[in-house]
């Protein structure tokens, strides 16, 4: 009933999933990532539990294939779900159950796994993986929703579309982006225009936060008040 894009990024160590479906708020069942670990998709009659099952998996040193085996190992639904993941070495691999409803398939490659179930065509897929691989010069989180957005022109879900989510993490135990689309007729044009405000208000400030790097993250008071100044806003801290 979804498909979606699993990468890891080496140069910055990020880990992201980018999602989308016709069903309820895809982002709060089919992605899970770990920084320092991996990424993972679990969908198709969701089982929620495979998700942290496989990054426990690849913590402990295992392969994505392997992590996935073993998280499926005790699932006796095994064969009506589809998982894939990547890890920190950029390993890859998915499952495509049996009995997932066609179209249903996955396409891997080092840091980079696409999946999906319930789909137009193989196209959708096809097309999503090139339009992530075409050599440019726009941020992860943008070439992730132009994937899908690619993967949407050549047919997307068979049934529709709803929801739509992007969550990544780089260093920290929480994401640096986590955006959702639980509900609307156009999930990824949505999901675009939530992107564009979180790179705007968000982003910037991402290194200001408390931080493993920097525990207490920016409290120089006077500095945050005069970019208030700057702002226009007539904001002042408790003295």
């Amino acid at each position: 009933m979804t498909w979606s894009i699993v990468v890891h990024d080496p140069a910055s160590g990020a880990f992201a999933v980018a999602v989308t479906t016709c069903s309820f708020a895809v982002g709060a069942s089919c992605p899970h990532l770990r920084a320092g670990v991996g990424a993972v998709s679990t969908q198709s009659f969701t089982n929620r539990y495979l998700g942290p099952a496989v990054l426990d998996g690849m913590a402990r040193g295992l392969s994505p294939a392997m992590a996935i085996e073993g998280a499926l190992a005790g699932d006796e639904g095994r064969h009506l779900r589809q998982v894939h993941a990547v890890d920190r070495f950029g390993r890859s691999a998915a499952f495509t159950g049996r009995n997932c409803v066609e179209w249903a398939g996955e396409r891997t490659a080092q840091n980079l796994s696409v999946a999906g179930n319930m789909l137009s065509g193989p196209e959708v897929l096809h097309d999503t993986f090139a339009a992530f691989t075409v050599k440019g010069d726009s941020p992860l989180p943008e070439r992730l929703v132009a994937a899908l957005e690619a993967g949407e022109a050549a047919g997307g879900d068979r049934r529709g579309r709803q929801s739509a989510a992007l969550r990544l993490v780089t260093t920290e135990d929480f994401p640096d982006l986590d955006i959702r689309v639980d509900d609307h007729p156009e999930p990824l044009k949505e999901l675009a225009r939530l992107l564009a405000i979180w790179r705007r208000d968000r982003a910037p400030y991402l290194d200001r936060q408390p931080r493993k790097a920097n525990p207490s993250g920016e409290i120089d008071m006077e500095a945050t008040e005069a970019a208030w100044k700057a702002a226009g806003l007539d904001l002042r801290f408790g003295r």
